[in-house]
C-alpha cells in the first residue's frame, strides 16, 4: 500500500484534517476557490476571471475527512465506446449518465447539445449540469491556457476555443458548477473515490496512458508514432488500496473495464496539456450498484470489520 496514502487514511480515521481550512470572507459568494496568485498555471491565467472570482482561502473539501474509509470501493459503470476521434469526453459523460440511470440519450444527442467537436473539460461540466448532475471541476488554469497553442492537438482551434471557453467559465457559477482552482494529489483522488461519493472524469495524455514507455526509449519518431500531447478522457470508478490500482472506463478501449496504477494515472493526468483537469460527479442520492471491502483503517492502522 502507498505509504503516504496509509498515513492519510490513518489521519482520516482519527478525525484529523489533512490541511487547515481557512474561513471564507463573508462578502464573497463566488464558485471559484483559489489559494494562489496570478503567476500560477504556466505563468498565465485569465486575469479578469481570477480577479472577480478569487480570494485567499483554502479549497473547499469534497468529503468529510473524519469518516473512515474502506480499503476498496467500486461503482458499476456501463462502458461506452467512442465513435469518433473527438468524442471521448461525450462517451465519458454518457457512461456517467447511464450509471446514474439517466436514460434516453446517446452520443449523437449529446453531440447536438455541444455544438462543437473541439471538446474541453468545461464543455463536459456544462453538459452534465444540463442533466442536473452535481459536478465539481478542479483545474490549475481558469480559461484556455494560451501556452498550449504550441501543441498540435490545440493550435488549430486555439483562438476560437479560447473565446468560447472563457465564456463557459464565466457562466459556470450561474449554472451551479463548482470550480476549484487547484491541483489535486493522487492520494486525495484515492480518498475521494474510496469515499464512494464520487465518480470522476479525468483529462489525460492518451499517449502516456497507453504507452508510458515511449518517452523512456525514444522510439516515437523512428517508429512513426505520435509523441505529442493527445488529450483524452477516462472515467474513474473505483480504487483498491492493496493493489494501488484504479478501476477506469476508457472510451477508446474495446474492453468493458480496465485497471491502472496510481503512478501511471498521475503521469498521464498531470502531463503538459491537461491543466490537471478533473470532474467529480456527486453520487449523493445515487442508488446504483457499488461494492466496498468490509474493512476500514482505524486510527491505529489495524484492520477492523465495519
Amino acid at each position: 500500500m502507498n505509504s503516504v496514502l496509509q498515513e492519510m487514511v490513518t489521519l482520516v480515521a482519527a478525525g484529523r484534517p489533512l490541511h487547515p481550512i481557512l474561513p471564507r470572507p463573508s462578502s464573497c459568494n463566488k464558485s471559484i476557490w483559489c489559494n494562489c496568485d496570478k503567476k500560477m498555471s504556466n505563468g498565465w491565467v485569465a486575469a479578469s476571471l481570477l480577479d472577480c472570482n478569487a480570494w485567499n482561502s483554502s479549497p473547499s473539501p469534497l468529503i468529510d475527512y473524519s469518516v473512515p474509509l474502506p480499503r476498496s470501493h467500486y461503482i458499476q459503470v456501463p462502458h461506452v465506446r467512442q465513435m469518433c476521434d473527438w468524442d471521448c469526453g461525450l462517451a465519458c459523460v454518457l457512461m456517467v449518465l447511464r450509471a446514474l440511470r439517466v436514460d434516453g440519450h446517446d452520443l449523437k444527442s449529446l453531440s447536438s447539445l455541444c455544438h462543437t467537436t473541439s471538446i474541453w473539460t468545461v464543455d463536459l461540466a456544462h453538459l452534465l449540469r444540463h442533466f442536473a448532475v452535481n459536478v465539481a471541476f478542479l483545474t490549475v488554469t481558469i480559461g484556455a491556457n494560451p501556452s498550449f497553442a504550441v501543441e498540435t492537438f490545440y493550435k488549430e482551434n486555439m483562438e476560437e476555443d479560447g473565446r468560447r471557453v472563457t465564456k463557459l467559465f464565466e457562466k459556470a457559477a450561474q449554472v451551479g458548477i463548482q470550480i476549484q482552482l487547484r491541483s489535486i494529489s493522487g492520494d486525495e483522488l484515492c480518498m475521494l473515490i474510496l469515499s464512494g461519493r464520487y465518480l470522476a472524469i479525468a483529462l489525460v495524455d492518451k499517449r502516456k496512458l497507453s504507452h508510458p514507455w515511449l518517452d523512456e526509449i525514444c522510439l516515437g519518431d523512428c517508429c512513426g508514432l505520435n509523441t505529442g500531447y493527445t488529450g483524452h478522457y477516462v472515467v474513474i470508478c473505483g480504487y483498491d488500496i492493496d493493489t494501488d490500482e484504479f478501476e477506469i472506463r476508457d472510451p477508446a478501449s474495446s474492453s468493458g473495464s480496465g485497471r491502472i496504477s496510481l503512478d501511471a494515472l498521475e503521469e498521464a493526468r498531470k502531463s503538459f496539456g491537461t491543466d490537471e483537469d478533473i470532474l467529480f460527479i456527486s453520487l449523493d442520492n445515487f442508488e446504483g450498484e457499488s461494492t466496498s471491502s468490509n474493512e476500514t483503517l482505524p486510527s491505529n492502522g489495524s484492520i477492523n470489520p465495519l
